[in-house]
Order: C-alpha cells, then sequence, then structure tokens
C-alpha cells in the first residue's frame, strides 16, 4: 500500500518513554509490527521509515505510514494527534535608510543596539550562498560561547563555508525527498543537496535580516549603494528547509527542534500558505517551544492579500509580518504615439534600451485557449509579435518568464500589465527583454488605445533610480489581511515593513531573475513579498534583543508594535491602494527601528498566559495539548482568573450573542525612565463608547508592572461602523507627561456578530 509522510506527536513525560535507553528507541518502537500489525515488507525496517525524531519542538516524530497505519496510531493512549505532512511555500539596499537606522546622533539605532553583536539569527528558508559578500566576517566578533550549532558538510557545502558571520548551516530534506521525485528537472537550477541555496530566497532573506555591509551593491547598476542587513553585527545560522517543491512541515519542524538546541536568539520564517487552525499548524506548535525557550519568532503573514482574512502564521506567540513599500522608484514610462504617458517602473538594464526607447508597435494577442494574454511560452505567434512590443497580462505564470516567451517569439519589448486583482502594485523585475510593468489603471487605458488604433505604437523611457519623490510607506497589494480565521480574538498581522522591491544578496551561480535561461550574473537582485518584509523585522528584533538581552520574546514584539507609525514619510495616513490603511491591514502600524529601541512601556507576556488564553476563547484540553504540549485544566485555570484578557499589545473585541459591553485588561511595564507618568488618549472606534481606568499611570521604579481596564460599550441602537461585517477601529495610546514624544499606541479592531 502506498505509504504518505505524518507527522506523529506523542505524550510528553509519559512513563512509557522511560522504558527505553533512548527517545529515538521509544519512537522507533511505535513502528514495529505488533504495533501496527501489518508485517513489514523486505528492505522496509522501521528505522528505515522514521524521517525525524524530534524533541525540542515536539514529542514524537515523522515517518512514512499507510492511511491504515496511521490510523492505527492515532487511537494509541501515547498519541496526541497524527498529521499529514503538509507543504508549506516561501513567501515572496536601501530600506535600511528608509527606516532611519542610520540616523545621526542619539538616534543611530546600530549604535545603541552595537549593530546586533551577540546575537544569532536563525533563517529556515532555501539555504544560504556562503560565497556572497554580505556573508563576510570582516570585522565581526567571535562566534558566541552558547552557540551550540554545526555547519553541516554536503554537496558543494563544506565546514569552511561558515565563519564568523555564517556561524551555521544545516539542511533538511527527508520530508521532501520522500513526497517528490528526483529533485533534478530540466526547466530548474539544479538543486544542491545540501545548505547552499539554489533558487535564491534563503540567501536573499538571511542577508536582509543579517547581512554585512557591502559597500558597491547594485543590480546591474540600478538601485547603487551600500547594502546592509537590518542587524549587521549579528550572527547568521541557515536551515535549508525549503526544496523547489516547496517547504514539508516534517522538515520545518525538524529544523524549529534543532534551532532550539543551537541556541539561536531570533528565529525567522519567510514561508507559509493559507490560515490553519493552531492546533494543525506545525509552525505554531514548533514555535510555542522556540518561545517558552526565550527565542522570538517572527514569521511572514503571506502573499495572499488583498483578500479579506488571509493572514496566516496568527499564533499569539509568533510576530506577524506585512507588506508595505519604500520611497525608491525605478520609472519605467510607456509613451504612446498620441503622445500619452503611462507611468510603470521597471529594473531592465541591459542592451536593447535604444530598440525599446524607439517607436514600435504594439500588439496585444487575445482569444483561443493557449493563454497568449499572459504571454505562455509557446502561446504567441511569431508571424503577429516579430519585431514588435507586446502586451502581456499578469498571472498564471511568472513576470520574467513572460519576458522570455515574448523573446522567443520574435518580440522585442514587453509591457507587463496588471489586472483588476493587482491594482496599482508595482513589484519590479531585472527583465530579460526591455519592459517595464504598469498598473491595472494604465493598462485600461493601454488596451482601450491599442483596440481604437488602426497601428498603435509606444516607446520605453527607463527613468533609473528616483529616491523620495513618492508616498510610502503603502501597503503592498498582495500583502495578507486580516481578520484571523483562525484566531480572532488576536489582530493579525502585528505590523508591516518593507517588502517591495528589495534589493539583497543573490547567488553568483543565478541570473537576477533566477530563471535558469538567464546568463546574466549578479551578487544582488530585486524582490518583493512578505518573505522580504518578514527578516527585516527579523534584524530589528535582533538589534533589540542585543540592546535589552533580559527581555522576552513578547516585550520585543510590544516594542516594535507600540511604536509602529501611521503616517508616512509625509506626514499622512498610510494608504492601503485608494484609502487609508485599516488595522487589518497594517496592524499597529509601519515598523519605526528608531522609537522601538526606547519603547517606554511594554506588554509582558510569560508562556503560561498563552495556555490560559487558549483555555479563555474555548480551545479543548486535546487541542492545548496539540499546541503547547501541556496537560492542563481550563476549568482550574479560568478559575483562578477570571476574565482573562492576554495581555497583547493590540486590542481586538469581538460582541457575541447580543453582548453589548466588554472588559479587558492590560499591564504594561515600565522599561523607560524611573519616574514616568503616562496619561491615556483614546480615540473611541465608530459606534463605541471606551472608557479606561484609571486614566494616569504613574511609575516609580523602573521594572515595575501597572495594570489598567478598559471597558468597550457599543452606543445604543448602533452596529459600529460597517466596514466588513459590522467593525470599527481606533486606537488607545499612553503618552509620557515628561516627553510627549513617547507614545505607547495600541489599536484597536471591535467586531460585532450576530447584532
Amino acid at each position: 500500500m502506498k505509504k504518505k509522510t505524518y507527522i506523529i506527536q506523542l505524550h510528553p513525560n509519559t512513563q512509557a518513554a522511560k522504558a527505553f535507553p533512548s527517545k529515538l528507541e521509544w519512537h522507533l518502537s511505535f513502528l514495529q509490527e505488533s504495533v501496527l500489525g501489518v508485517q513489514e515488507e523486505e528492505g522496509s525496517s522501521p528505522s528505515s521509515r522514521i524521517l525525524y525524531s524530534y524533541d525540542s519542538a515536539m514529542e514524537g516524530f515523522s515517518a512514512q505510514l499507510t492511511e491504515s497505519e496511521a490510523e492505527t496510531l492515532k487511537n494509541l493512549p501515547e498519541v496526541v494527534a497524527v498529521r499529514p505532512d503538509h507543504v508549506l511555500q516561501v513567501q515572496t539596499t536601501y530600506s535600511y535608510k528608509f527606516l532611519g537606522l542610520n540616523g545621526p546622533g542619539s538616534s543611530n539605532v546600530w549604535s545603541k543596539s552595537r549593530s546586533g553583536q551577540g546575537t544569532i539569527i536563525g533563517v529556515l528558508d532555501t539555504g544560504v550562498w556562503p560565497e556572497s559578500p554580505s556573508f563576510d566576517d570582516t570585522g565581526m566578533p567571535s562566534i558566541p560561547s552558547k552557540w551550540k550549532g554545526v555547519c553541516q558538510q554536503g554537496e558543494s557545502f563544506t565546514s569552511s563555508s561558515c565563519n564568523r558571520k555564517l556561524i551555521g548551516a544545516r539542511f533538511f530534506i527527508r520530508g521532501h525527498r520522500v513526497a517528490n521525485s528526483p529533485l533534478e528537472s530540466p526547466n530548474m537550477p539544479r538543486e544542491y543537496i545540501s545548505a547552499r541555496d539554489s533558487t535564491g530566497h534563503g540567501t536573499h532573506t538571511a542577508s536582509t535580516a543579517g547581512g554585512s555591509s557591502v559597500s558597491t551593491a547594485s543590480v546591474l547598476g540600478n538601485g547603487a549603494g551600500v547594502a546592509r542587513g537590518m542587524a549587521p553585527g549579528a550572527h547568521v545560522a541557515v536551515y535549508k528547509v525549503c526544496w523547489f517543491n516547496g517547504c514539508y512541515s516534517s522538515d520545518i519542524l525538524a529544523a524549529i527542534d534543532v534551532a532550539i538546541q543551537d541556541k539561536v536568539d531570533v528565529l525567522s520564517l519567510s514561508l507559509g500558505g493559507f490560515p490553519i487552525p493552531l492546533y494543525d499548524d506545525t509552525i505554531a506548535i514548533g514555535t510555542f517551544r522556540a518561545t517558552e525557550h526565550g527565542i522570538a519568532v517572527v514569521c511572514a503573514a503571506g502573499n495572499n492579500g488583498p483578500i479579506t482574512s488571509s493572514v496566516a502564521n496568527t499564533a499569539p506567540w509568533v510576530s506577524t509580518v506585512g507588506a508595505g513599500t519604500v520611497d525608491r522608484k525605478f520609472p519605467g514610462v510607456v509613451r504612446l504615439a498620441n503622445g500619452k504617458l503611462l507611468y510603470g517602473e521597471s529594473l531592465y538594464p541591459g542592451k536593447g534600451l535604444k530598440k525599446a526607447e524607439r517607436e514600435l508597435e504594439v500588439v496585444y494577442v487575445t482569444g483561443g485557449d493557449k493563454g497568449s494574454e499572459f504571454c505562455l511560452r509557446g502561446s504567441l505567434p511569431k508571424e503577429t509579435i516579430q519585431g514588435k512590443m507586446v502586451i502581456c497580462d499578469r498571472g498564471v505564470n511568472g513576470r520574467s518568464e513572460k519576458g522570455q516567451a515574448v523573446k522567443e517569439a520574435g518580440g522585442v519589448a514587453m509591457i507587463l500589465a496588471n489586472t483588476e486583482i493587482n491594482q496599482e502594485e508595482d513589484s519590479v523585475d531585472v527583465h530579460l527583454i526591455p519592459s517595464t510593468l504598469i498598473g491595472y489603471a494604465e493598462s485600461v487605458i493601454l488596451k482601450g488605445y491599442v483596440k481604437d488604433t488602426v497601428k498603435p505604437k509606444a516607446r520605453l523611457i527607463f527613468g533609473g533610480t528616483v529616491i523620495g519623490r513618492s508616498r510610502a510607506p503603502e501597503v503592498a497589494q498582495f500583502s495578507a489581511r486580516g481578520p484571523s480565521l483562525a484566531n480572532p480574538s488576536i489582530l493579525k498581522p502585528d505590523l508591516i515593513a518593507p517588502g517591495v522591491n528589495i534589493i539583497a544578496a543573490w547567488p553568483q551561480n543565478l541570473g537576477p531573475t533566477g530563471l535558469p535561461y538567464d546568463s546574466r550574473r549578479v551578487n544582488f537582485t530585486v524582490m518583493s513579498g512578505t518573505s522580504m518584509s518578514c527578516p527585516h523585522v527579523s534584524g530589528i528584533t535582533a538589534l533589540i534583543r542585543s540592546t535589552y538581552p533580559n527581555w522576552s520574546p513578547a516585550a520585543i514584539r510590544s516594542a516594535l508594535m507600540t511604536t509602529a507609525d501611521l503616517y508616512d514619510r509625509r506626514g499622512k495616513e498610510i494608504r492601503d491602494g485608494n484609502k487609508p490603511a485599516g488595522v487589518f491591514a497594517i496592524g499597529a502600524g509601519h515598523v519605526n527601528p528608531v522609537k522601538a529601541i526606547n519603547p517606554g512601556l511594554v506588554y509582558d507576556i510569560e508562556p503560561v498566559d498563552y495556555i490560559a488564553y487558549l483555555c479563555s476563547i474555548g480551545f479543548t484540553r486535546s487541542d492545548i495539548l496539540a499546541i503547547t504540549h501541556k496537560n492542563v485544566s481550563c476549568g482550574v485555570i479560568l478559575r483562578r482568573s477570571p476574565g482573562f484578557s492576554l495581555n497583547y499589545p493590540s486590542i481586538s473585541v469581538v460582541f457575541r450573542g447580543g453582548k453589548s459591553k466588554e472588559m479587558i485588561t492590560r499591564r504594561v511595564t515600565n522599561v523607560g525612565s524611573p519616574k514616568s507618568i503616562y496619561t491615556v488618549n483614546v480615540k473611541a472606534p465608530k459606534g463605541v463608547n471606551v472608557i479606561v481606568k484609571p486614566k494616569r499611570l504613574v511609575f516609580s521604579h523602573v521594572e515595575q508592572t501597572l495594570s489598567y481596564r478598559v471597558w468597550f460599550v457599543l452606543k445604543k441602537g448602533s452596529k459600529g461602523e460597517k466596514v466588513g461585517a459590522n467593525f470599527a477601529d481606533g486606537q488607545l495610546t499612553w503618552v509620557n507627561s515628561r516627553d510627549l514624544m513617547q507614545r505607547v499606541r495600541s489599536p484597536i479592531s471591535v467586531t460585532l456578530k450576530n447584532h
């Protein structure tokens, strides 16, 4: 019978385990013929069927099982859960300046945090290209004595591939290998069976988080400047869990398991999928254990925006990061023969500009079932395309791949047109032929011109790199949105960070598009996604950890959230398309490391508080055991803490079943000046009265914790502001009376159900 990979979670600290000499022996015992009742096939022993034996991230193992064997194990008393292996996907310079990390004098965050020295950022991704200049260890301090990791040898990767910057590298392939045919594919670059990066994504994210300073960074001349990671003094450890066909949860869990033992300080996961319940979410389960060990976990929110409730990685013990823009543009304007200018963007740097900058006939091939409008390879008729500029709709295939299709059909330039779902999103690429990307409004104008003109013509005008002339940040169209389906009582995403057109390190054996037929070679390239915003926050988290080594992961997340910006660089509200951004798009706001390094107050959370929270929202005993590895009585916990409120930096209130009044409690700890007085300022959600007691918090010393309560009362006859399903938002801010610039802000979301 066909076998699949399952993850088997076992009861922790069970007496049965003590009868075996090791955890592995105990785990192997579940695969014995006497347990499964199925005779093993020749050459298929229990040890050959087990993939990983987990210890730190979860008590359990992953193994190859038939469906009936999985059912048998599910019914054993020592087994908490049996889950099929899931495949996740990765969620895919100048940004450090945009964030103010190199500010003068006292605002220089790198100076305060020693650039993250002494911290270790663990990156779960596609691996690393160790020869990249972003991982040069010149000037790096020695490796922290607490480090327990290794530089795992493998294909084209030796122990000397690591150094004082890249201090560790491992790879996890067993889950992927048993689920897929051989890794070689004629349409893909070769995959290294080692921690070496074959696709570029992991190199890009690792260098964004903790890359060294590189003074001559550019993408074939565009975006030139000094490239630095957010925490250039931090050490980086890479855990390769993603391969060409995705990232398998059995491999991810194994990497988290080892990273905990390796003693990383921060875990950065630019991967995920659609939202799933916490008790089925391997990342949520593994990272709870990491949080218990004091590791701050940062995850990508996902790229399924702007769909409502698309946000992933919503566990309250992880920082969930959406994506925003920066004020750097790469103009690639389309000038129509009638004089009309259509703004676009492009990083095309190569030869052929003169040909594209003269007027060319423009064609848009539609009709049939070949996908010609998307410029799929082989779909474009050469007799129609030869020597012309081609309009290609976004979607189905990769953006750069469309240019290759045009080139193969004899076209000489491309206009990549956003469709309605992409709106005005401007993710640029280092195209193979002269090309530019235009927004949806411009694409409607362009297609109308082509349709109504006998012989439509246009030229492309490239403008290089332009900084500071556009509004930023704005919410990226693709950035996943709340409210959380799996966890609606916590506002997610937590915040946003730069994630559009981010330039960072790239493998030296790949072209900047990553396509196998791109023969150009670079040290840096541009990528967009919440995969890019996640390592920005991971690096800033390392800066805060380096500054305050005794802070909990929750305190660090609080500092990031309560100091986040609601306004762009021009002092106007951050936008989400053509409207102000709501809390389900930006959470607490856009990360501001200059303020986060000195937050004044923090909302702290102990791991045991998360268990009480899960009880308070109705999770069953078995659900909580699966998530937290703790066998608890919710009845006892809730009797001890009636009306429990998780001390989260954001406030999410849901009115259910006709209720018109809700109360929450919060605790803040003074991490600023010894004698501080904070006064509350409330922007109430529409249709809701907000009462805060007390209205002043008077601190006499550092590390002092004070509590306050907030009552939310629906105004008579009100159903809130109707945004989506009876939703309204607001803000609660504690203002330091002696330093009015120090503001500790919590976003408020109010949702009405069954009203």
